[in-house]
């Protein structure tokens, strides 16, 4: 008698969160009990909702913000970590992501409450000083303090981290083969059943529409996108991007169309994607190398799309006609 091949079956999981959806994509064997693994990464992705949200007064991200500068604040170990790593690649990036953007970004109106002139005005007349030289962490006590006037919103690395989450939550239920994402932020881990990697729709950067710009395959990486399409205001007939120029506490003014970049965790590739778009492609692209990093930076020339490509992953042009496991929709 021959044996019976049993085909493992597709999960695919999804639910609310940061104003948008989470989504989890991995195959499991009949009878496996998806529930609790949902129930867990609900749970992942709250507990970061909950401690880095701008839109929740009482996150413990906005509790940092009120607090007076030079105090020393408690704050929860996964805030702590994401606060890190935007400083660091703050540094890396020469300032290009900053984490101390929160006036600016409530000021535009890409916050919970409408843009307003004084504040704009205010925001845009601000002497900065870089949050990575604003912010003091002191990682093993778990507390920080405001060495200087500086409000943080960490939207630019929150999903990123949020997708970072869900991944180590399936490794805790013994998933190591999955595709996990939230909103365009996606994080592949393993292979597929048929030992192909992970298929993710680039889209192009097309206001009026949805539709693919090409396919990439990952194994082990994260991918992020961020682009000028999807969240902007209109300011005398001029269209501006929801990116923030950390040196004019405005939106930048020529940003590429969108830039997609692939690093080993989301929260990397998320807040690397956000430092690109205020680069732009030629210092971005240099920056990019440096640091060992494939993007994508797309432009508009036109009617038509100019392409920078860095790195291995995006030295051949993917075919866009490929099937893909899950569309990146980007920020």
């Amino acid at each position: 008698m021959s044996k019976m091949c049993i085909e493992p079956m597709r999960h695919a999981l999804s639910g609310p969160t940061m104003g948008t959806r989470w989504s989890a994509l991995f195959f499991a064997q009949a009878g496996f009990d998806q529930e609790p693994v949902r129930a867990a990464l609900q749970a992942a992705v709250d507990e970061v909702d909950a401690q880095m949200s701008t839109w929740k007064p009482d996150s413990d991200l906005m509790r940092l913000n009120a607090a007076p500068v030079g105090a020393w604040v408690a704050v929860p170990d996964r805030l702590g970590q994401v606060l890190r790593l935007g400083l660091e690649i703050g540094r890396a990036s020469a300032g290009a992501f900053d984490i101390g953007m929160g006036d600016a970004v409530t000021a535009w109106g890409f916050g919970p409450l409408a843009a307003t002139p004084d504040h704009i005005r205010a925001a845009m007349r601000t002497d900065r000083v870089p949050t990575h030289d604003a912010l003091e962490i002191d990682a093993g006590n778990g507390l920080v303090r405001k060495t200087s006037p500086v409000a943080l919103d960490v939207n630019g690395i929150a999903k990123g981290y949020g997708v970072d989450r869900m991944a180590e939550t399936l490794a805790a239920h013994c998933i190591d083969d999955a595709l996990v994402g939230i909103d365009g932020e996606m994080r592949a881990l393993g292979l597929r059943p048929d030992g192909a990697a992970w298929t993710i729709a680039l889209e192009a950067p097309d206001e009026g529409r949805r539709a693919p710009h090409s396919i990439l395959a990952l194994q082990d990486a994260s991918v992020a996108t961020s682009g000028d399409y999807r969240h902007w205001i209109e300011v005398q007939g001029r269209r501006l991007s929801h990116t923030m120029d950390p040196n004019r506490g405005a939106p930048v003014l020529a940003s590429p169309a969108s830039v997609t970049v692939v690093a080993k965790t989301c929260a990397e590739a998320d807040a690397w994607a956000t430092a690109f778009m205020v680069k732009g492609s030629l210092e971005g692209g240099q920056l990019a190398r440096r640091s060992n990093l494939s993007a994508l930076f797309i432009e508009r020339e036109g009617t038509q799309l100019r392409e920078t490509r860095v790195g291995r992953l995006f030295e051949t042009r993917p075919d866009p006609g490929r099937e893909a496991d899950a569309g990146n929709c980007t920020r």
